[in-house]
């Protein structure tokens, strides 16, 4: 229902849906999955995949046990097996001539600002070029105290960051039901979730040992964070052929909505949490082009205040030093200092590199 009118979906698979318990790789199961992202695909919409599986299928290369593997271990047996998955996905989705690029991220990534701007401005340039990026928690570095714990958390993450409509947990069940169906007959699928009761993580948590690895509970964790993020989540039954396909089909999932806008949850995000590190004053052709809801340029800046990095919170004030709007810069204080009242066209040869053209971008800015 809700996927018809998405423009980004994000989609995330467990390792239990790529290799069975006697360590056998489900490549029918993934040749039918990527038919679904090929469907999607040929209606416009732009695909993320967030796929565990790199640990498992380094095991199962070096046959070792997962069980047994300490963290330092694991770590290697991670990078080994990255290759294995992305050969796996790429073997598989280039039989439908599905571009696939990697990324891998830790939880800093999504966490600080100015390391999320850029992983966001990287889906925006995947997207264009016509790829679908697949995506991983970078387990060959990540520690213990920096690490996710889960992928239902960095799928929600990445959904945040990537401004996704929706986000599709692919699961071993249809959705939440209102209790464990596998004790209780007269339990029922829970179709939609506005607000996340007490009464809905109780149920969460008691059925949390039946729900593949992660659990229902991190699934629930993952939920909030999208109702916050303004993107509508779905938990879906991933073990049957073509589970996107079907969600279309007969909605059989468990859907979480949002509680606030896409566009209201990206103001609150980049105008939360810290004050601004600097601001920059700028002139009136510059200020009448932002009230048209364009992005600001180094042409239109006349005075830089205060010492910022790429990726802060900064202010933009007119001549007469009242404020304007807040955003996100795209450069450092010194160099917008080297830039301010040139052309674009002008940043590579004064910065000796050039990352974008717009000082502050026009969705990283808020009009106060």
């Amino acid at each position: 229902m809700y996927l018809k009118s998405a423009k980004t979906i994000v989609i995330k698979i467990g390792s239990s849906l790529l290799i069975n318990n006697n360590k056998t790789i489900r490549k029918k199961w993934l040749e039918e999955f990527s038919k679904d992202v090929k469907e999607l695909k040929s209606k416009g919409k732009n695909v993320i995949i967030v796929s565990s599986g790199a640990i498992a299928l380094g095991c199962k290369k070096l046959n070792l046990n997962k069980k047994n593997i300490k963290l330092d271990k694991s770590q290697a047996v991670a990078s080994i097996g990255q290759i294995e998955l992305m050969n796996l996905f790429n073997n598989t989705f280039s039989k439908e001539k599905i571009n696939l690029s990697q990324i891998l991220l830790t939880l800093e990534d999504t966490e600080v600002r100015a390391r999320a701007i850029n992983a966001k401005r990287t889906f925006e340039n995947l997207f264009s070029l016509g790829y679908v990026p697949v995506v991983n928690e970078n387990d060959s570095i990540a520690t213990t105290e920096i690490k996710y714990g889960d992928n239902d958390r960095l799928a929600s993450r990445v959904a945040q960051i990537s401004s996704a409509d929706c986000l599709v947990l692919l699961s071993d069940v249809d959705g939440l039901y209102s209790k464990n169906p596998k004790i209780f007959k007269n339990s029922s699928l829970i179709s939609e979730i506005k607000n996340i009761s007490h009464d809905i993580e109780k149920i969460a948590t008691e059925s949390s040992g039946i729900h593949g690895t992660g659990g229902m509970k991190t699934k629930i964790e993952a939920a909030k964070i999208c109702q916050n993020s303004g993107c509508k989540m779905a938990i879906a039954n991933g073990l049957k052929k073509r589970p996107i396909h079907n969600i279309n089909l007969y909605n059989k999932c468990t859907w979480f909505l949002p509680k606030i806008s896409k566009l209201d949850a990206r103001k609150k995000w980049i105008i939360s949490s810290v004050s601004p590190k600097g601001n920059i004053v700028i002139d009136d052709g510059a200020l009448a082009a932002l009230k048209q809801g364009k992005s600001l340029l180094a042409a239109g800046i006349k005075k830089v205040n205060g010492n910022f990095s790429k990726g802060d919170h900064i202010k933009i004030m007119d001549k007469n030093s009242k404020e304007f709007a807040r955003g996100l810069s795209s450069f450092s204080s010194d160099e917008i200092k080297k830039i301010q009242g040139k052309h674009s066209n002008k940043i590579q040869d004064l910065l000796g590199y050039i990352s974008k053209s717009e000082v502050i971008h026009k969705d990283d800015m808020v009009v106060v």
